[in-house]
């Protein structure tokens, strides 16, 4: 049995979509580097030097939008996009994981 069909992205310009890709590369970067979830230095350091060049191609898109005129981010509808792309999941791995039980 197949799991169910994820909902649609939303409908977004193509400087919205590269900022929502951009961002979550971002963060699947930041939850390498995180040394609370970290197995070793190389993984982080590699993550790290890949970094900068995410950074650079997120503060692109956010130029972009910024000279067509799109000074506001529609959050309702980038927040849908970033669920339907498991955004939840990934921020979290940039977080503390839960205290275990002692």
């Amino acid at each position: 049995m197949l799991p169910p069909e994820p909902p649609p992205l939303p409908a977004l310009t193509r400087a919205e979509g590269e900022f929502i890709d951009s961002y979550l590369e971002v963060i699947d970067l930041l939850g390498r580097i995180n040394p609370t979830r970290a197995a070793g230095t190389y993984s982080g350091l590699r993550a790290a030097q890949a970094l900068v060049g995410k950074a650079t191609r997120l503060r692109d898109a956010l130029t972009l939008m910024h000279s067509r005129g799109e000074s506001e981010l529609h959050c309702a509808t980038l927040t849908r996009a970033l669920r339907v792309l498991d955004g939840e999941r990934r921020a979290g791995l940039v977080s503390m994981p839960p205290p275990e039980d002692i």
